[in-house]
């Protein structure tokens, strides 16, 4: 049986180019960057020049990055090392209500140990007011997180907007971007962004290796503590192979992103129509246009997407998360944006990638529709 793959917000497949560059890493230059010895020299000097290049194409400068195990570790690190390195200056943290949990969950631990948090509502589309956001802000505000765009609907955050915000009153501001990196642009200095959170495997990259860009003089308090790697945020051997991974995945990222823009957003909106025309009457879930060119989040009315996506074997979506896989319920993010019940279970995320083809989605159309008139004969 032929798979479909639409799942690239779970994760994607690791692109060749990306394979030969971490090669070297696990074969030839394998040694200890911390070691005085050639290995571990000749590794420092590539991996370093390497991510040097590499940054400044970013806009990212030297020192102002910490490599962590992917997006959550780097999520964490933003709001639990800011909070603890600041508890002193404020204890208030602003973020969304529609939050992934690596951002949720962390917060939920702070207000154990006396933090205070507001989660932030969104209006139907999942999009934050930027008033909401400098509503919120009080004397004690010391850190605002909030997603770049939203790995269920694909909705695209006001980020530059809440940036701006965030600088005027002198708070700081992170955001997760791990669904948005190699997918729209993600510049540092025109989203007025202090911290910014990568997770490789969701543009091409190795599973496992992720990166958070810290503004040069953010004091944050380390997760992991040991040794001085990573500047003093990250104790730990650093993975070399990941980290030339990594960089690797980010200079295809920039290196394509017009081209890969374009490219989604034909196939998500020509897969649209073509649910449309197998199916008939669906729901477009998120923004209409400020949404990311690979997310399509559709409801199926008065149907239960587990049971649809079970019926069609071939086709590889996700309802609502792959993070809440399996829950009979509605996604929590569905329900922050207003949606009711029944919308919420029949929604399916589809998410396409760079190996997504026009035929495997003429399939996947004709495949869904087969089964949802089947059951409705």
């Amino acid at each position: 049986m032929e798979r479909i793959y639409l799942d690239y917000n779970a994760t994607t497949p690791v692109d060749p180019e990306v394979v030969e560059a971490m090669h070297p890493y696990y074969h030839d230059i394998w040694g200890n960057k911390a070691s005085g010895n050639w290995y571990g020299k000749q590794e420092k000097k590539d991996v370093e020049e390497d991510s040097t290049k590499r940054d400044s194409r970013r806009g990212w400068g030297p020192e102002e990055k910490a490599v962590t195990s992917g997006g959550s570790e780097a999520n964490n690190l933003a709001i639990k090392g800011l909070a603890w390195a600041n508890r002193e200056k404020g204890d208030h943290i602003i973020t969304s209500s529609i939050e992934h949990p690596a951002v949720i969950n962390p917060c939920h631990y702070l207000e154990e140990l006396g933090f205070r948090v507001t989660y932030l509502p969104v209006d139907e589309y999942g999009m934050v007011d930027p008033e909401h956001v400098e509503d919120a802000i009080d004397d004690e505000t010391i850190l605002i997180s909030i997603m770049h765009a939203n790995n269920e609907v694909g909705t695209i955050q006001p980020i530059a907007a809440i940036g701006n915000i965030a600088n005027e009153h002198g708070v700081l501001f992170h955001t997760d971007a791990a669904q948005s990196v190699g997918k729209i642009p993600t510049r540092v200095e025109v989203l007025n962004i202090d911290m910014l959170s990568v997770a490789s495997h969701k543009f091409y990259g190795p599973k496992g290796m992720g990166a958070l860009y810290i503004r040069k003089g953010i004091n944050l308090k380390p997760l992991i503590h040991g040794a001085g790697h990573e500047g003093g945020r990250r104790a730990g051997t650093e993975n070399t192979a990941g980290i030339a991974g990594l960089g690797k995945a980010c200079e295809l990222a920039e290196r394509e992103l017009v081209d890969r823009i374009q490219g989604l957003t034909e196939l998500r909106d020509g897969f649209l129509q073509m649910l449309k025309e197998q199916v008939g009457t669906l729901i477009v879930n998120g923004h209409q246009t400020e949404r990311l060119p690979n997310t399509l989040s559709v409801s199926f009315p008065r149907r239960n997407a587990s049971k649809l996506l079970e019926s069609v074997p071939e086709v590889c979506a996700s309802t609502g998360s792959a993070c809440h896989q399996g829950l009979e319920t509605s996604s929590p993010v569905l329900e922050a944006m207003g949606i009711g019940r029944e919308q919420g279970l029949g929604a399916v995320r589809f998410s396409i990638g760079r190996w997504t083809t026009r035929p495997e989605l003429v399939e996947a159309a004709k495949l869904i529709g087969k089964s949802i008139m089947t059951k409705s004969a």
